[in-house]
């Protein structure tokens, strides 16, 4: 019988993480993001907070600007959010909305940092 691997032992959230903070996840393709991306799973997969992000998802808004304090991926999750092509365009994302980062420039009212 083999051993579980790591992925069914501790589940990693990134994938929904992202999606909430309106992270394309095809971007990991794009040669200049892709070490970002490997850099948040390595991360995910070893975070020792997994209660506390499943909490946190669970009682979130189904799209958020930022990422939470506890989270190790929170620098990494604003670059791509900003790094993403399609964060510093006027087009709305599929399913007719701005990523968070969008709005809040549209709005004028990115946080200062």
């Amino acid at each position: 019988m083999a051993a579980p691997n790591a992925h069914e032992r501790h589940p990693i959230y990134m994938c929904e993480m992202m999606q909430r903070l309106g992270i394309e996840p095809g971007g990991g393709v794009v040669p200049s993001l892709s070490l970002s991306y490997a850099t948040a799973l390595r991360c995910c997969e070893a975070c020792p907070s997994k209660q506390v992000c499943r909490d946190w998802l669970d009682g979130m808004l189904a799209s958020v600007a930022f990422a939470p304090r506890f989270c190790p991926n929170a620098d990494i999750f604003f670059e791509l959010q900003v790094d993403q092509p399609s964060a510093w365009t006027d087009r709305p994302r599929s399913g007719g909305q701005l990523s968070p980062i969008s709005a809040l420039v549209t709005k004028g009212k990115m946080p200062k940092i």
